[in-house]
């Protein structure tokens, strides 16, 4: 009996030593393929990685690109500010002096205006309309008489009556370009004047002085019987003016 159970023991043993190889072998097995599927997991793992990396080292790149033309194109903006700004500041210094120009060419055209206006005057109580240019001739041939170029003032005043001869002034022109031509000895040519204004303003405030300068010039030229009678006109005509005054004292020398 006891051979019997020691002979299955040592089946049993050999049968248990012959199937443990076979045992190691299968879990060895086993143990590769997890291995090698953990490596490709790995290697695929890090191959995302890397394509992951490279894209986002592409997309930094582009980024950067981005930036630096975003960075261009603000500057270029920042360029054309400032031109468009230096353009703005001339364009209103341009329009401050058209301003400026306008402003004057409106002013000197006032001015010329108020040249060319007549205005009222009044010369030996007589009021009248008249331009400035006339104004200031007959003013400048009378300052002329005043300071005592009794020549400058006859031409003054010849001037005056060729190129005004509807002028307000007239009258009074004649007067003077008389005495001017009286005070230069042209005794005729006074005459003529200080008779167109009698004949042509017998009622004007210089008309009797005139009558008395006629008489003054016919003395001066020795006719004292025309002299005479030119008093005695002036007594007869303006009997209340001084210059009838005048006369009758120059009649009584005359005798």
């Amino acid at each position: 009996m006891r051979s019997a159970r020691a002979l299955s023991l040592l089946r049993g043993l050999a049968l248990a030593a012959a199937l443990l190889p076979a045992f190691g072998a299968h879990a060895a097995l086993f143990e590769d393929d997890d291995a090698r599927r953990a490596i490709l997991e790995l290697r695929q793992r890090v191959d995302a990685n890397t394509k992951a990396a490279d894209a986002a080292q592409a997309g930094t790149a582009q980024m950067q690109r981005s930036l630096l033309d975003l960075q261009s194109q603000i500057e270029s903006l920042r360029q054309d500010l400032a031109t468009l700004r230096g353009q703005n500041e001339q364009l209103a210094r341009d329009l401050s002096n058209l301003q400026e120009q306008q402003k004057t060419l409106t002013q000197n055209a006032a001015a010329q205006q108020a040249a060319t206006q007549p205005s009222q005057v009044t010369v030996d109580g007589k009021t009248f309309s008249a331009t400035p240019a006339e104004k200031s001739a007959y003013e400048a041939a009378l300052g002329t008489f005043r300071q005592g170029d009794f020549t400058g003032s006859r031409d003054a005043f010849a001037a005056f009556v060729k190129q005004y001869p509807q002028s307000g002034y007239l009258p009074s022109a004649l007067f003077w370009l008389g005495n001017a031509q009286y005070a230069v000895r042209d005794y005729k040519g006074a005459i003529g004047n200080f008779r167109t204004l009698v004949s042509q303003y017998p009622d004007h405030a210089r008309a009797p002085e005139s009558v008395l300068s006629i008489a003054n010039c016919q003395i001066e030229l020795g006719d004292t019987k025309s002299a005479r009678k030119t008093l005695n006109d002036l007594i007869k005509a303006y009997p209340q003016s001084e210059a009838a005054s005048a006369a009758k004292e120059r009649l009584a020398r005359l005798k």
